[in-house]
């Protein structure tokens, strides 16, 4: 149980949450059920798998003690997009969907916990992603592939197979997701630290290290790789009721890219950690907000990663037959990497 968490009848303070127990094999949710719950395991280990029982089923990753599981489809309200199974003796904590706001103010701590599970998770993705994009941009169409390194031909050979594992998996509804993020304005409610700055000025530059992140009440802000430099790059532009920067503020790692505004009297609200666990007891709304945040990106950043791999499988695939299209060619030449889009 969760130090300072009581389960038992319902009562305003209280958060329910419930130990259950699992035996090996035993599924604990399905793909495509809806998401009314997420569990953090508290002994055993939980496999994560996609297409469970049919000839296509792949197993995703393995879950053991104190990491957390099914949280996206209650942060988002999706359906599941994988089925957990029990690859033991398993004991988990389940969360329902609805005491969600109540376990913002009653445990904190486990809320940031799960925070940082998600953009840990976008951390990792993110140089997967990397890595195919890059594997794309060696492709070079049209030269013989029996010329290749034989470290690009095994990337090929590793994203082919990604592709070809998850290509059933689950659509990610990422304008869905996208308009429920602009149903609310970011300052309502409980706020502080907020400033004004002039078009042009830098919020943090590349290679820094991160010890807070922000979210746009007014303007907009540009990302860049290389700013300042013969190579800037404008990878992405973020608008009002937008977070960034929090990436860095939850894993302690350096700023990957330089933030600029882009417009005079962009406001900004600053939030640090200490901030951050003011506002789970002041303005839990902003709290499901920044969550819901993180959850879309992850969905977004898992669709692009898998898009990339599907060229990657369809370059391979049309080399193998001799056919490689001037369309598939056009989409390989303008690929670049888009980690913000």
């Amino acid at each position: 149980m969760f130090p300072g968490i009581r389960a038992g009848a319902v009562k305003e303070r209280w958060v329910i949450m419930v130990e259950k127990q699992f035996a090996k094999d035993e599924v604990i949710f399905r793909e495509g059920e809806a998401g009314e719950s997420f569990f953090q395991i508290t002994d055993g280990t939980v496999g994560i798998y996609v297409n469970y029982g049919s000839e296509e089923e792949h197993k995703l990753t393995e879950l053991k003690k104190d990491q957390f599981f099914g949280e996206m489809a209650v942060i988002e309200a999706y359906p599941r997009s994988a089925t957990a199974v029990a690859e033991g003796d398993v004991k988990a904590v389940e969360i329902s969907s609805g005491d969600i706001v109540s376990l913002f103010k009653e445990n904190s701590d486990k809320v940031l916990d799960i925070m940082k599970h998600l953009s840990k998770r976008i951390l990792e993705l993110t140089a997967d992603y990397t890595e195919v994009c890059e594997t794309i941009n060696e492709l070079h169409l049209g030269a013989d592939p029996a010329q290749r390194k034989e470290s690009l031909a095994e990337k090929i050979k590793k994203f082919v197979n990604v592709y070809k594992n998850n290509k059933h998996s689950a659509e990610v509804k990422s304008v869905e997701s996208l308009r429920k993020l602009d149903g609310t304005a970011h300052n309502e409610g409980f706020s502080r630290n907020i400033e004004s700055f002039k078009k042009g000025t830098v919020i943090f530059k590349e290679g820094e290290e991160g010890n807070c992140m922000y979210d746009i009440h007014f303007g907009s802000i540009g990302i860049y790789k290389g700013y300042g430099t013969p190579d800037e790059k404008l990878l992405s532009k973020i608008h009002i009721n937008r977070f960034f920067g929090e990436i860095a503020l939850l894993e302690k790692c350096t700023r990957s890219a330089t933030a600029v505004t882009l417009e005079d009297e962009t406001t900004l609200e600053t939030i640090d950690l200490d901030y951050l666990k003011e506002l789970f007891e002041k303005n839990p709304p902003k709290v499901e907000l920044i969550m819901a945040h993180l959850s879309y990106r992850l969905r977004k950043l898992t669709d692009n990663y898998l898009e990339a791999c599907k060229l990657v499988y369809d370059v391979s695939d049309a080399e193998k037959s001799g056919n490689v299209s001037d369309e598939l060619k056009r989409k390989t030449e303008e690929y670049r990497i888009k980690l913000y889009d």
